[in-house]
């Protein structure tokens, strides 16, 4: 289990060679010890050097996405097992960017999902539904459908995250009223309950125009474990703060 507040960074494409171990560094130096679990999820590029600057530090890492085999001719893609290579444990999958953006399914994945827990990485699961949904009223058929769909087999509390994130709230600035996130919070973590034996305890993030000054509120509310930032985890000071923020010290 992890240590809460459980705070990631996901850095998407950004993030040259001395921009990343710069900031990796300055992240590092923060956090000799940690008393929750604090991450950062760099391009596939730089995730060997960033392994190594903050293999000191209490700090997690992680890659942004992976395929579902091992091996095998598939040109510009990453295995699993390249990730565990590189020093990560853990892999963010089923990101809108990519659902909706690269045109992964479900069962999709779900496969990579599976691949991720049988290579031993922790599988960061997100889920959230469009604008379209959400004014349509059908914001939990969405998450429903998607939370069951990319269920990878073997996932418990020890090997998933679930992380929700409105398609809608990400990188506009927006998010859910406060009673929103803790209500749908509540109802995912009733769905894990039903779709997993230890679901109601697999750790909840809520992602989407995270920062600094509200990333306190967010975390304070019920059912809510964590947050998995954007452009806000690019600045080492504003991410420490989102952690602070959430109580970790």
């Amino acid at each position: 289990m992890l240590a809460r507040p459980i705070v990631f960074g996901n850095w998407k494409m950004h993030g040259l060679r001395e921009q990343a171990l710069a900031l990796a560094g300055a992240l590092a130096d923060r956090a000799p010890r940690l008393t929750g679990t604090l991450g950062i999820f760099p391009p596939f590029t730089v995730l060997h050097e960033v392994a190594r600057r903050i293999q000191a530090s209490a700090l997690w890492l992680g890659g942004q996405d992976c395929h579902d085999r091992r091996e095998g001719p598939f040109t510009g893609c990453i295995s699993a097992w390249m990730l565990k290579d590189a020093g990560c444990r853990a892999v963010i999958l089923g990101h809108s960017e990519r659902r909706r953006g690269l045109g992964e399914d479900d069962a999709w994945v779900r496969r990579k999902a599976e691949a991720a827990i049988a290579s031993g990485l922790l599988v960061v699961l997100c889920i959230g539904e469009s604008e379209e949904e959400w004014q349509a009223g059908r914001r939990q058929e969405v998450l429903a459908r998607q939370l069951a769909g990319s269920l990878p087999e073997g996932a418990n509390a020890a090997n998933l995250v679930v992380a929700y994130e409105p398609v809608w709230a990400i990188g506009t600035g927006r998010t859910p009223r406060p009673e929103e996130i803790a209500e749908i919070h509540l109802w995912l973590r009733g769905q894990l309950g039903r779709l997993l034996a230890d679901g109601e305890r697999v750790a909840l993030l809520y992602g989407g125009s995270v920062k600094a000054a509200n990333a306190g509120a967010i975390m304070a509310m019920e059912g809510v474990d964590g947050v998995l930032v954007g452009g806000a985890s690019l600045d080492a000071e504003e991410f420490w703060r989102i952690y602070r923020a959430g109580g970790g010290a």
